[in-house]
């Protein structure tokens, strides 16, 4: 039977319950730094960017809402940051620089976001414009532009809806975007919570870290932290260059061909074409990622048959992601956010074996 539509108007907002901050259950040493090469921070986006992951569930048992999951999340991200520990990192300026930017992961920790909405699972996926709702779902804050020390480089919010389903809302630096999608740490996380759940088959066991028994009901959150207003930047797609020969990594001249290839083919799939200015970010080494303000006219096209595939959300195994065992996701969403013109991310395989190439090409609505 299909959903009945509700307008959006009568969207109720997600009301913030409760901010808890996750780190790297163990400390991170050694502490491997990440250069941000960029002429023109400001205009670049990676302030502002971010990449954002929705993952609405069912009612996970008897009682499984949110609130148990994310007791239990804050288990398990502080295990599995233990090989990502960027992801609990800050941005910074280098020591003794020219104003250089650089990641540093230096456990300072994540954000946790517990929420609530007053509307079913059911209503909330039967939205007219649910994808515009899907916003209350994510929490971001962005990089503060003097301090950014001081910034998460990654939001988790967990939302209970009133039916006992839950929303996880991923939200990151665009500066992350090949940790969360392309390096499977979504997939390795959601195995770790699943094996940390207790086999309890009358519900969820709490946590020693159940957010509602933490809540401070005389101080509330909104009053110290909110979010910073934004929107999608347009449609996204994700394509593999798979390498060879010709192609062998970003480091190689031809890759900007290829490039230039995934946007034509994202231009020719959705019927829009990428702004004449747009921002790209190339991951050149695990070390070093370089950000460029482009013009499409000065991307060398090529006659070359380049082997690009477009991937799906269904390819990257995030459509399967089950934070407890069985419990598959009622509804996936992947978007970029804030950012204000056309992106370009080039990320390299993390596999040694291949000098494969990720292009996440994202173009702005009304182009």
């Amino acid at each position: 039977m299909a959903m009945s539509q509700i307008t959006g108007e009568f969207v109720p907002k997600v009301q913030i319950e409760g901010v808890q901050t996750v780190v790297p259950s163990k400390v991170t040493d050694p502490r491997e730094m990440c250069l941000v090469l960029v002429k023109d921070p400001v205009s670049s986006d990676i302030f502002r960017g971010c990449l954002n992951t929705v993952l609405c569930y069912s009612k996970a048992g008897e009682e499984g809402s949110g609130g148990f999951v994310a007791g239990w999340i804050k288990e398990s991200l502080g295990r599995a940051m233990l090989d990502q520990p960027m992801l609990s990192g800050r941005l910074r300026r280098v020591e003794d620089g020219n104003g250089e930017l650089e990641m540093v992961p230096n456990d300072t920790g994540v954000r946790l976001v517990d929420a609530k909405i007053e509307m079913s699972l059911q209503e909330f996926l039967g939205l007219e414009e649910r994808e515009k709702a899907e916003a209350e779902l994510v929490f971001w804050k962005d990089i503060d532009e003097q301090n950014p020390l001081f910034s998460p480089l990654l939001y988790v919010q967990v939302t209970d809806f009133q039916c006992g389903g839950y929303s996880i809302g991923i939200s990151s630096s665009l500066l992350l975007a090949d940790h969360i999608i392309m390096d499977n740490f979504l997939s390795r996380w959601s195995g770790i919570q699943e094996k940390l759940l207790p086999n309890n088959s009358n519900g969820l066991e709490k946590s020693m870290f159940y957010l509602p028994n933490l809540r401070n009901t005389s101080l509330s959150p909104h009053n110290t932290m909110s979010p910073t207003p934004g929107k999608r930047s347009g449609q996204t797609l994700i394509f593999k260059i798979t390498g060879d020969s010709e192609i062998e990594g970003v480091k190689n001249k031809l890759w900007k061909s290829a490039v230039s290839h995934c946007i034509q083919e994202a231009e020719h799939k959705l019927g829009s074409e990428m702004p004449t200015g747009f921002s790209l970010f190339v991951k050149e080494s695990p070390e070093v990622i370089r950000i460029q303000n482009c013009k499409k006219n000065e991307l060398v096209k090529s006659n070359l048959n380049f082997r690009c595939q477009a991937i799906t959300l269904d390819d990257i195994g995030i459509t399967e992601l089950a934070f407890r065992d069985g419990n598959k996701p009622a509804h996936v969403s992947c978007w970029i956010g804030s950012a204000v013109d056309g992106l370009v991310m080039a990320i390299p395989s993390s596999n040694e074996n291949t000098s494969d190439v990720n292009v996440i090409v994202t173009i702005p609505e009304g182009n």
